[in-house]
């Protein structure tokens, strides 16, 4: 039963927030609509030294919206997004909602085996994907087939799709956009792991997701003005942080938004250098990168104004690094792709708790119960529970772990937390068994399912160990078949051969005997412990 708990966290926000803060019920591409009518001129995207503003996005938005329409693409269509950082990206995901289509977004690192996976799971009819990704989708027509299939750039290799920029060129802007129900229609299915190893897709509708944005937007305040910042944006918009700090926010409050195809730091340095970015949305990989740059005290850095840390931990000693370097704190959070994804964030002009995931968003109500769902006292360490505009509506055809996940009203994450007097919530733990390597999320059960295929393996089990750049590593047990002796280099190309490289893992360590209770469960905190005891 839902015990009424004390809200301290609701103190640290703005007074303009606790009184006026409200949401509407519009559509994603809503934002793209207002924004142009007051920044139309202003630079959008900056990408490889070139510029769209506004008016120019949206122009080829709603070319390409008018392309698809013409092609018989129709309301709550599947498309599935498969490409890095590239103007392509917003465009055709903004097309595809001003449509009424449901954006799929894929890592365009995904191997056949896990793209196939997804298609099949999310029933995608379109397709869009890069030069890189025509050789994997070749590979599965006989699997599976679209309805039709686009690229981003033309070649030899991609005769059989459509040119992106050939159809933007052929049509005139569509000038009505499709009746959006914001409450009910997904905007977006984002791919998370499931208890089974099998991944789920989290339903995200466009309340969810324009909620989030206005949520971020609010506890940012002061820090951030309308029509006047640029976001330097590095982490994947195929990932759900990058899709809504990155992308969504920068198009709400008419930000110029610079895109980072792939992070290199060269790169990176010479674009802060240039555009002086003051927004950045990282994750710790990135700032450990950054701290770690040779000379780093000899770049400028000082345009930031606000920069955030997600998807994994932060190292105490690279935010303080960070900080010298800067001037600015980073503001840590958490998310889930359940949550559109941000729940929690440090207030940038607030108290700030290093280690600490920060105070939970405006409209976001949170619990920490016990196993029997008892909300438990301050600083007891129990399941995180989270309410808000901003938690999906479910699973995309998994109606039962949608009810495992969304119960009363509120979603269980599954991960171990705390909250102290002030509001400020920790992560100290995992219920699930989720690896998180360099902010990306590694199933165990999926890496351990290739590791059983190799033919001398017996038994296999995987853990993340502690990692300063990456977050965590997989580092995966294995038991030999009788007779048998594991090469782990050819274990580590068949992993290869079937998973996206950051699952790989990387350290394998060969034992007689996995360790099991009475009943034979595997017994991974004992493998985690050992494993620990190595770092």
């Amino acid at each position: 039963m839902f015990i009424e708990h004390k809200r301290p966290w609701m103190d640290h926000f703005p007074e303009t927030t606790k009184l006026s803060f409200s949401i509407p019920e519009v559509s994603l591409y809503s934002f793209l609509e207002n924004t142009v009518r007051k920044y139309g001129d202003k630079t959008a995207i900056i990408y490889e030294d070139e510029s769209l503003t506004y008016k120019q996005l949206k122009d080829e938005v709603d070319k390409l919206a008018a392309a698809w329409r013409n092609r018989g693409a129709n309301k709550g269509d599947r498309l599935g997004l498969m490409v890095s950082n590239h103007p392509y990206y917003v465009i055709s995901y903004y097309a595809a909602l001003k449509l009424g289509m449901i954006v799929v977004q894929i890592n365009p690192h995904y191997t056949p085996r896990e793209l196939l996976e997804i298609f099949h799971d999310a029933e995608i009819s379109y397709l869009v994907t890069e030069p890189s990704g025509v050789e994997k989708i070749s590979q599965l027509k006989e699997s599976y087939s679209f309805t039709e299939a686009f690229v981003t750039e033309i070649s030899e290799e991609s005769k059989d799709f459509y040119s992106l920029r050939q159809l933007i060129n052929s049509f005139p802007p569509m000038t009505e956009s499709c009746a959006i129900d914001a409450q009910n229609d997904i905007a977006v299915i984002q791919y998370t792991g499931g208890t089974t190893g099998k991944k789920k897709g989290a339903m995200l509708t466009h309340f969810n997701l324009t909620a989030n944005v206005l949520q971020s937007k609010a506890l940012y305040g002061a820090r951030m003005f309308f029509g006047e910042e640029t976001i330097l944006t590095a982490t994947p918009l195929y990932h759900v942080y990058g899709m809504t700090s990155g992308m969504n926010l920068s198009i709400y409050i008419g930000a110029a938004n610079v895109l980072v195809n792939k992070f290199e730091m060269v790169k990176v340095l010479h674009l802060i250098q240039t555009y002086r970015p003051t927004f950045f949305p990282g994750v710790p990989k990135m700032y450990n990168a950054f701290v770690n740059y040779p000379n780093i005290e000899n770049y400028d850095l000082t345009s930031f104004k606000t920069c955030t840390s997600g998807s994994a931990p932060l190292p105490i000693e690279i935010l303080k690094k960070f900080e010298g370097l800067t001037g600015v704190s980073i503001g840590e959070g958490y998310g889930l792709s359940e949550t559109s994804p941000s729940t929690h964030r440090n207030p940038p002009d607030g108290l700030m708790k290093v280690g600490s995931i920060g105070i939970p968003l405006p409209k976001t109500d949170c619990r920490i119960v016990n196993d029997n769902g008892e909300d438990l006292p301050e600083k007891s360490v129990g399941e995180l529970l989270i309410k808000g505009p901003q938690v999906m509506a479910g699973y995309w055809h998994k109606p039962e772990e949608t009810n495992l996940a969304l119960r009363d009203g509120w979603l269980y994450t599954g991960d171990l937390a705390t909250m102290d007097e002030d509001g400020y919530f920790y992560i100290v733990g995992r219920k699930k068994e989720m690896i998180i390597v360099g902010g990306f999320n590694v199933y165990p059960q999926e890496v351990e399912g290739v590791l059983y295929e190799h033919p001398d393996v017996l038994e296999a089990a995987v853990v993340g160990i502690p990692d300063s750049q990456a977050g965590e590593l997989v580092k995966a047990y294995i038991v030999p078949k009788q007779g048998r002796e594991i090469n782990e280099e050819a274990l580590r190309e068949h992993c290869y051969h079937l998973l996206t490289r950051y699952k790989v893992p990387k350290q394998f360590e060969i034992i007689e005997a996995l360790p099991r209770n009475t009943v034979g469960k595997v017994l991974k905190r004992v493998l985690l412990e050992e494993a620990k005891k190595t770092v």
